[in-house]
């Protein structure tokens, strides 16, 4: 497996948000692997509205980065079974950029499920978009309790589940 550029796309921008610890851990596994990355925040990807006026800046934005990845890791909580909107209206500013890349999921709740329906949910957009959802998904149950007050994972053997996930991505 060379170097490769996989972005890790935050898919929530809700305050208080827990999955942010998740992306900042998988960000640093990544690049403590060699690879090249970058956290994509929903926070900064939120649109005025849905219209369809024109390509909004920050999908220029979005595409450039995409574009360049190999592959694409995406973070997302689970909101009431399903992912959150603001991580399908990311989603939406592009289409052909996403062509063939794979992806990886980490999925994360407060609950004992870690984020699994949120994701089966997130995976039929994915296909939608071309893009290939890898097997090695990689679970946060119990958000609150997996990390400490300095947001460091309290179990190491997530480190081996993502490097697993990027074997796959490769």
């Amino acid at each position: 497996m060379g170097i490769m550029f996989i972005p890790i796309i935050l898919g929530t921008a809700r305050e208080g948000r827990q999955s942010e610890k998740v992306a900042n851990f998988v960000l640093e596994v990544v690049k403590k692997a060699g690879h090249e990355s970058l956290m994509v925040d929903a926070r900064d990807y939120r649109l005025p509205a849905t219209d369809n006026t024109g390509e909004p800046e920050p999908a220029k934005k979005l595409a450039e980065i995409v574009s360049k990845a190999e592959a694409l890791i995406i973070v997302s909580p689970e909101y009431n079974h399903g992912y959150p909107g603001e991580l399908k209206m990311l989603l939406d500013l592009l289409y052909e950029e996403y062509a063939g890349k794979k992806v990886g999921l980490c999925g994360v709740s407060m609950g004992p499920w870690g984020g699994a329906r949120g994701l089966q949910a997130l995976k039929l957009s994915l296909l939608a978009f071309s893009l290939i959802p890898v097997v090695q998904t990689v679970y946060f149950p119990n958000v609150t309790e997996l990390f400490d007050a300095s947001g460091g994972i309290k179990d190491p053997s997530y480190e081996k589940s993502i490097k697993g996930m990027l074997k796959a991505l490769s």
